[in-house]
């Protein structure tokens, strides 16, 4: 059941959302991983980035992709929490207590054993529109624990505009999506979450975006 879920969400709902009625325009895109394991790091401003993601892959690697969020998010209703689990297939982050990162971090090391792909959202959480936002240290602890793997760097602009947070109503706007050169573990938290931050600055001050106010 959950399988013939993720197969109509992704070419009925994330596909047509994200090229028909978004439309994206990709930078970069030989740089995406052709397979797992993986970890792909993206700004966050919209409920939108993560269908925005899955939909630059086909069905049979987007399927293996795993999005790490917070599970007060999804988790509060039964029918959403089923959605998030068994279909986006979320590895959940319980945000109240430590124990609940350290279940986090032994997830995401399972699914990158087993191929996978992982998502993850440096922010935190949802930002301002289009605003990038400070990177929490928490992705430098999965990195470091998994320092094999490929870290790929995708900038979303346009997402934010499009479904801000707090908003319900979906305004079709244009995405450009930046996919960046790997980047690599240096053995130093406070280096990596430095360079990591700036690859994403710079892809900002390249980009030339107007202001959104």
């Amino acid at each position: 059941m959950a399988s013939f879920c993720r197969l109509l969400f992704h070419f009925l709902l994330v596909k047509p959302l994200a090229l028909v009625v978004l439309g994206l325009n990709v930078r970069g895109r030989l740089r995406l991983p052709a397979h797992g394991p993986a970890i792909i790091i993206a700004n966050h401003n919209s409920h939108l980035d993560t269908v925005v993601l899955l939909s630059l892959f086909p069905f049979s690697l987007a399927k293996r992709i795993r999005p790490v969020a917070a599970a007060d998010s999804f988790l509060r209703n039964s029918l959403l929490g089923w959605f998030a689990l068994s279909v986006l297939r979320i590895i959940p982050v319980d945000r109240t207590n430590r124990g609940g990162a350290v279940a986090m971090l032994a997830a995401v090391d399972a699914a990158l054993s087993n191929g996978e792909i992982i998502l993850l959202f440096p922010e935190g959480t949802r930002g301002e529109a289009e605003r990038l936002g400070e990177f929490r240290s928490g992705v430098a602890h999965v990195v470091k624990r998994n320092a094999g793997a490929p870290i790929i760097p995708i900038f979303i602009h346009g997402a934010g505009k499009s479904l801000p947070r707090g908003e319900a109503l979906l305004v079709p706007f244009f995405c450009d999506i930046f996919v960046g050169e790997r980047v690599q573990w240096n053995g130093d938290r406070d280096q990596f979450m430095l360079a990591l931050q700036q690859q994403f600055q710079d892809i900002t001050n390249k980009g030339e975006f107007p202001p959104w106010l």
